[in-house]
């Protein structure tokens, strides 16, 4: 395709619907990490607590993109922080279900 079929507009919106979906996945995660941990002992709240705060900073950083309000605070470490907050809730969902199957 060339230079000047290429519409510009269309890359900055599926950017923004990506940073929205993962705001949204994140969110989700969040609210059932909650959810299990509002049911168990101490271990499951800190782990629940943990992921609030985990949720908190990613979509402090996804929210700007999300938005389309301009870009990420932090320019170009918003990716590495994001990934980084999905794993670390990853491994607190993983830290959850195997508590619960015991």
């Amino acid at each position: 395709m060339s230079a000047e079929g290429r519409d510009p507009g269309l890359q900055p919106e599926r950017t923004r619907l990506a940073w929205r979906r993962t705001g949204l996945t994140l969110t989700v995660v969040t609210a059932l990490a909650v959810r299990l941990g509002s049911t168990g002992g101490p271990t499951e709240v800190l782990i629940a607590g943990v992921t609030v705060l985990l949720w908190g900073a990613a979509l402090a950083l996804c929210w700007p993109r999300g938005t389309g309000t301009g870009p990420a605070p932090i320019g170009g470490r918003t990716l590495p922080l994001v990934a980084l907050a999905t794993a670390g809730l990853a491994l607190l969902g993983a830290l959850l279900v195997v508590r619960g199957l015991w």
